[in-house]
C-alpha cells in the first residue's frame, strides 16, 4: 500500500532569516511554495498520491513584499501541497494539528460522507491541538477541487490547497500540459480586526469614494437636479455606490499560486501546445476578473465538472468557485495570466512562456465601476436620468422594469423606502400582487409555493426569475437593512465593471453540462431563501437571522427532486456553498444544467438550483466570503427520510 511520508519539524524563524540573509528575502520565503507552482508542467511536478496520505497543519514563518509574518500552513508550504487520486479509489488522510488552536480540514465540491466533511460543529467536533484526525471516503468524481480550513480565519491565514481526482474514462479534454492557479488574498491582519474595523465604519478599507471632481463632472455630464437626487438617494440609504468589496487591495496582496505579482509565477509552454489552466479562487472576500491578454480561453469546467467548450476572453470567479480553460499560444513569447479584482484596485499576475525569466506587458486597471440603482433592483428613471452611479448600461442584459412610479408635484419618482426594516414578518405576495399577501407558516419559515405558479419564471425561457417579481413588504427583521423594489434572474449578466468593454466575458447562461444530467425530474417542491444584511453594522444573513438565531436547519427529505432559490437582497456580490451534494444552476440549459458547489449571486438577483439530496445528515450551506461566514451568514441543512411535518 502505497503512503506518503512527511519531513519532520517545521521551519524556525532563525533558520528562516539565515537564508534570507545569505540569499535574499525573496528567494527564502519563495521556498514556502509547493511544487506544484514551481514553472514546471504538472505532469513533472510532484503531488501526494497513494492510499494513505499524511497532511501536518502548523505555523510557518512567511513573508510578503518585504515584511514577515506567521502563516497557517499545510505541510510547511503555502498554498498547501496538491493531491492527485484518481476516481474510484478509496483514500485515507491523516490529519494532524500543530497549532495551538483547534483546526480541520473540509473538501471543498467533494462528495464525502457527512462525517467526513470537516466542518466543526456540524460534521465533527474539530481537530484539538497535537491531534490526529483521519478522513476515510471513495472518490466518486473526477476533476479540480480543493481543501481548506473550515475554523475561523485559519483558510485567509494560509491552510488551503488544491486536489485534482483523474477519471476512470478517458479525459475528454486533450491537453499537452497543465497547470494549478490558485488565487488567493493575504493579509497580515486577523479575521478579527478586519471585522472589527468593519463594524466600526463599513467602508473601512474603501479608497475609492467618489472624489468633488467626480461630482463636478457628474453635474456637467448631467445637471445639477439629477446628480444633486443621485446623491441624495445614496446618502438616504446610507449605502455608497464605490462599496464594491468589503476589504481591498488597501489590506490585501494578491497571491497567484502563494506569489506576489512581482515574484511572477511562470508556467511554461512550448508553441502549439494545448495547455490547461486550472484556476481555483481561494480568495476569502475577493472576487477577480482573469484575462491573459492576447490569448483567447476556452472554457471546459466549472467547478470540476465538464461543461460544453465556451470561447472567452475574460471570466469573473468569486470566492470558492473554480473553472478550468485551454489556451493553445502559438508565438515564441510570454503572456500574462492577469486577475483584476472586481473593484479595481489592484491584480494577481503570472506569466505564461516559453522560458523562464520571461514576462510581458501588465494591463493597466480599469476604472472603478459604480453601482447603479439597476444593480440595486430599484427602478432607473428618475426624471428621464438613469438612477445609479452615473453609469451605462451593461450589453449582457439590461433589466425591463415596470413603469416607475411618479410624484404628483413635479414628475420625479418618488423615493422607495428605505430605512431599515422595522421587523416586519408578513411575507408578501412573490408574484408581484400590489396588495401583500400573507403565506402560509411561521415568520420566516421556508414555503413551498405552487410549482405551476413560479414566482418570476417567464414561459419557454427555462430560467426561474426572469420576469422581474416585486419585493413584497421587508419580512427579514432587523438584521436586513434594505430590500431591493425587484428582483429577477441575470444570469446573462457577467456583473458591474464590464460595461462598454467588447470582450467576450463568460456568463452563466454560457454554462452547459456535457452530458445530460441524471435526474430529469421536474422539482417538485421550491424552497426560497433571502440573502440579507446591514453594511452599517457589518451584519450578515439569511432570512434576516444570523446563525446564532437560526431556530432550526433547512430541512431536505432524501431524494425528493426541489428547487432553492437564493434572492440576494444586498447590495454585495455573494458566492453561496452547500455541502455534500450538486447544484443543477437552473439557466435554461434544459437537459444539460450546470453542476455546481458554489453559485455566485448578485445584487437584486434570484438564482434558482435543482438539487437530488442523495446524503442523508447534517450538512453546511453558507457564503464564501469568509467574514460574512463568520458574522452569521450560515445554515446547516438536515438531509432525511421525512419532512418534520411528515413526520409521526
Amino acid at each position: 500500500m502505497a503512503k506518503h511520508r512527511l519531513s519532520s519539524g517545521v521551519i524556525s524563524r532563525r533558520q528562516l532569516l539565515n537564508s534570507a540573509g545569505a540569499f535574499g528575502l525573496g528567494s527564502a520565503l519563495n521556498r514556502l511554495a509547493p511544487a506544484f507552482a514551481k514553472t514546471k508542467g504538472q505532469a513533472d511536478s510532484p503531488a501526494l498520491s497513494g492510499n494513505i496520505i499524511d497532511l501536518v497543519i502548523a505555523e510557518t514563518p512567511f513573508g510578503v513584499r518585504g515584511r514577515t509574518g506567521t502563516a497557517m500552513t499545510i505541510n510547511n508550504t503555502v498554498p498547501g501541497p496538491l493531491i492527485r487520486l484518481r476516481e474510484g479509489q478509496d483514500v485515507t488522510l491523516n490529519v494532524t494539528n500543530r497549532l495551538k488552536e483547534t483546526s480541520s480540514i473540509h473538501w471543498h465540491g467533494v462528495l464525502v460522507p457527512t462525517d467526513m466533511d470537516g466542518v466543526p460543529g456540524v460534521s465533527f467536533a474539530g481537530i484539538k491541538p497535537g491531534k490526529t484526525f483521519t478522513y476515510r471516503f471513495p472518490i466518486r468524481q473526477s476533476g479540480i477541487y480543493w481543501y481548506h480550513s473550515h475554523s475561523m480565519g485559519q483558510e485567509q491565514a494560509g491552510v488551503y490547497a488544491p486536489i485534482i481526482f483523474d477519471p476512470i474514462d478517458p479525459d475528454p479534454v486533450k491537453y499537452d500540459r497543465e497547470y494549478v492557479v490558485m488565487l488567493s488574498d493575504w493579509s497580515f491582519a486577523s479575521l478579527e480586526t478586519m471585522i472589527g474595523d468593519l463594524k466600526k465604519r463599513p467602508g473601512y478599507f474603501n479608497y475609492q469614494t467618489r472624489t468633488m471632481a467626480e461630482f463636478f463632472s457628474d453635474v456637467a455630464e448631467r445637471g445639477w437636479k439629477p446628480t444633486i437626487q443621485n446623491y441624495l438617494m445614496w446618502s438616504r440609504m446610507r449605502m455608497d455606490p464605490t462599496d464594491l468589496l468589503d476589504v481591498t487591495s488597501s489590506a490585501y496582496t494578491y497571491l497567484m499560486n502563494g506569489l506576489p505579482p512581482e515574484s511572477n509565477w511562470t508556467a511554461l509552454f512550448q508553441p502549439g501546445e494545448r495547455v490547461r489552466l486550472r484556476f481555483i479562487q481561494v480568495g476569502v472576500m475577493t472576487f477577480q476578473d482573469v484575462r491573459i491578454p492576447g490569448l483567447r480561453m476556452t472554457v471546459v469546467q466549472a467547478d470540476g465538472q465538464d461543461v460544453q467548450p465556451v470561447d472567452i476572453d475574460e471570466f469573473r470567479i468569486g470566492p470558492a468557485e473554480t473553472y478550468d480553460v485551454i489556451v493553445e499560444p502559438k508565438e515564441n513569447r510570454a503572456y500574462t495570466i492577469f486577475a483584476e479584482t472586481l473593484d479595481r484596485s489592484g491584480y494577481a499576475r503570472g506569466t505564461l512562456a516559453p522560458r523562464s525569466g520571461m514576462s510581458a506587458a501588465i494591463p493597466e486597471l480599469r476604472r472603478r465601476p459604480l453601482r447603479t440603482m439597476e444593480d440595486m433592483g430599484m427602478p432607473m428613471d428618475m426624471g428621464g436620468m438613469e438612477m445609479g452611479g452615473m453609469g451605462t448600461h451593461s450589453r449582457h442584459g439590461d433589466m425591463p422594469m415596470p413603469p416607475t412610479k411618479k410624484d404628483p408635484k413635479g414628475g420625479d419618482m418618488k423615493m422607495p423606502d428605505m430605512e431599515p426594516s422595522a421587523g416586519k414578518h408578513d411575507m408578501a405576495n412573490m408574484r408581484g400582487d400590489e396588495k401583500p399577501q400573507p403565506m402560509p407558516g411561521k415568520p420566516g419559515e421556508h414555503q413551498t409555493h405552487d410549482m405551476q405558479n413560479m414566482p418570476g419564471m417567464q414561459s419557454g425561457s427555462g430560467i426561474p426569475g426572469t420576469t422581474p417579481v416585486r419585493h413584497g413588504p421587508d419580512h427579514h427583521g432587523s438584521g436586513n437593512q434594505s430590500t431591493p423594489e425587484f428582483t429577477r434572474s441575470r444570469l446573462d449578466n457577467p456583473g458591474i465593471g464590464f460595461e462598454g468593454d467588447e470582450r467576450r466575458v463568460l456568463v452563466y447562461t454560457d454554462l452547459k453540462s456535457l452530458h445530460p444530467y441524471p435526474d430529469q425530474r421536474k422539482p417538485e417542491r421550491e424552497l426560497e431563501i433571502h440573502l440579507t444584511g446591514n453594511m452599517e453594522r457589518f451584519m450578515w444573513s439569511l432570512d434576516g437571522r444570523k446563525y446564532s438565531q437560526a431556530k432550526e436547519p433547512v430541512h431536505f427529505r432524501y431524494g425528493e427532486r426541489l428547487r432553492w432559490t437564493f434572492v440576494n437582497d444586498t447590495m454585495m456580490e455573494h458566492t453561496m456553498h452547500l455541502h455534500g451534494m450538486w447544484m443543477y444552476l437552473e439557466n435554461g440549459a434544459g437537459e444539460y444544467l450546470p453542476r455546481k458547489h458554489t453559485v455566485l449571486v448578485k445584487p437584486a438577483e434570484r438564482v434558482s438550483v435543482a438539487i437530488t439530496p442523495d446524503a442523508r445528515g447534517h450538512w453546511a450551506f453558507h457564503c464564501h466570503l469568509l467574514l460574512h461566514m463568520e458574522v452569521g451568514m450560515f445554515r446547516v441543512v438536515e438531509v432525511s427520510d421525512y419532512l418534520p411535518e411528515l413526520r409521526s
